[in-house]
């Protein structure tokens, strides 16, 4: 179904994004508040449509494949708003991380799932506390006000260094999995099996046959002569011929 409560919850968290982006960029004092709380409250709902696909039996494809797409969209919006406010280099560095490990990893993912493998890398335990402190970290970062006497900006450009450090730790234990299917020299195709549609070498004694259009020719041993394995192919039928009456 297309709104189920957990997919209702993810479309929201979508619709959050451009809120998001009009709140930092509103003239008023509050706007920074505004829209650190909205980025806080669609970080929660990325827990909770989780919760609630499981618990009321509500998983999707559909859910499965917008999830990951809203959490990578509003990191991603939340990231480049925040280097366009202070572009200095330890907030565009940890940015760079991110959105960079985000990209390489999901187009891994892809690619394992093409042949078969995603579940080598499925989200670890690592990744879900690196997605916790990098949402806290962000929230913290767009509120900018300190809280009492907590100095929230600091405190927030802190948590999103070390979310930008878990990302690239969480980064190799993926390609760690996926590097002995990375370092094949045969291509792969779906199912795990490397084998089909690739050219099957025939070998002799002493020379190797390589049948590169198994399904078109066909080739036979019709004798052996000096060691060696003589392959043929074989005749073509021959045409009947019709006699008129």
């Amino acid at each position: 179904m297309l709104f189920t409560v957990p997919n209702t919850l993810t479309w929201l968290r979508i619709l959050a994004i451009p809120i998001v982006v009009v709140l930092f960029y509103l003239p008023y004092p509050w706007s920074d508040p505004a829209a650190g709380t909205m980025f806080a409250i669609a970080a929660i709902t990325d827990t909770l449509d989780g919760y609630y696909a499981r618990k009321l039996g509500q998983t999707s494809r559909l859910g499965a494949f917008l999830d990951p797409v809203a959490d990578k969209l509003i990191v991603a919006v939340a990231l480049v708003l925040l280097v366009s406010r202070d572009p200095t280099l330890v907030v565009v560095l940890p940015a760079m991380v991110i959105i960079g490990r985000e990209i390489a990893i999901s187009a891994l993912r892809e690619w394992m799932a093409e042949i078969g493998k995603r579940t080598k890398v499925a989200v670890s335990p690592l990744g879900k506390i690196k997605t916790i402190v990098q949402m806290v970290g962000l929230s913290m970062m767009l509120i900018r006000w300190d809280v009492w006497i907590l100095p929230t900006y600091q405190l927030g450009l802190v948590l999103t260094a070390i979310a930008a450090v878990l990302t690239l730790v969480s980064a190799i234990d993926y390609l760690r999995a996926a590097w002995p299917d990375l370092r094949e020299s045969r291509p792969s195709v779906p199912g795990g099996n490397s084998s089909v549609g690739r050219a099957r070498p025939c070998q002799g004694r002493g020379r190797e046959f390589e049948s590169r259009f198994p399904l078109q020719f066909l080739f036979v041993p019709s004798a052996r002569l000096g060691g060696r394995v003589v392959m043929q192919r074989p005749a073509k039928p021959s045409t009947p011929v019709r006699f008129r009456p």
